[in-house]
């Protein structure tokens, strides 16, 4: 029997966390993707890291120095940083040692979630008045999300592409009075595994419980069409939306981090 890997969460089983890894992988898929022997390239020009890095899900046949080499020289023609994603899945497990001592650094720690059910879900609380749930398509979606972020027109348009052209379906929800932006969140469903993405609430309305009503939202939306397990990822310094998410039933199951030369990004 094949060891699971290090840094699992002892709490889940590693089979569903490496099920919950590739329906990630899928959920974030640009279409401004190619494999390198086993290496995901995402060349994105998006503002999402997940969608403009690389992840390498098989070690390969190529020597190690020149899969590197191969990869930085595709995010070069593409005119973006060379940025890799690091997770107790990667292939070798050595790489995270080795862009250490080419000088890589790392940054952007986060947490991937897991609720494994989603029976016995909460009812979801009461809204302020005037507060309602708005179903948006990509478009809609991704420029309000954008707007929330700050992000720039070139990245709201990767955004909404992405959202168009995933392999698996989004369903994005806005949180809106009278024409303003409160929050909004969106989840992806394939193989009845629901991932919560792109979760954010304006600044002058945090701490009012509108994330808490929108995620069980979204969660109920999931079950619904068909969803048996919830999954996210949340920046490992975030302990506001930590406890968020502990409070709906989601709990830590493995943790990954990026590694990259450019300044701008570390």
């Amino acid at each position: 029997m094949t060891a699971a890997p290090e840094g699992l969460s002892p709490d889940f089983d590693a089979a569903l966390l490496a099920r919950i890894e590739l329906a990630g992988l899928d959920a974030a898929a640009p279409p401004q993707q190619r494999t390198l022997e086993g290496w995901v390239l995402r060349l994105s020009p998006g503002k999402a890291k997940r969608a403009r890095c690389v992840n390498a899900l098989a070690a390969g046949t190529l020597p190690l120095e020149e899969m590197l080499a191969r990869a930085e020289a595709a995010y070069r023609e593409a005119g973006l940083p060379f940025i890799v994603r690091i997770t107790p899945f990667t292939q070798p497990p050595t790489l995270d040692a080795m862009l250490a001592a080419r000088g890589l650094r790392r940054f952007d720690d986060s947490r991937v979630m897991v609720r494994a059910s989603l029976e016995h879900l909460p009812a979801t609380p009461a809204l302020p008045p005037g507060v309602g749930f708005d179903p948006v398509c990509a478009e809609a979606f991704a420029e309000a999300i954008g707007r929330l972020r700050g992000s720039s027109p070139t990245q709201r348009q990767a955004h909404a592409e992405r959202l168009r052209t995933a392999p698996v379906p989004y369903r994005g929800v806005l949180l809106r009075r009278a024409g303003e932006l409160l929050a909004g969140g969106q989840f992806a469903l394939a193989d009845g595994l629901a991932g919560l993405y792109d979760i954010g609430t304006a600044a002058p309305h945090r701490g009012q419980g509108l994330g808490h009503a929108l995620c069980l939202h979204l969660l109920h939306a999931a079950r619904a069409a068909g969803a048996r397990c919830a999954y996210l990822q949340v920046d490992a310094g975030n302990a506001a939306a930590q406890r968020l998410y502990a409070r709906l039933g989601f709990a830590h199951a493995y943790g990954y981090h990026y590694r990259s030369a450019s300044p701008e990004l570390v």
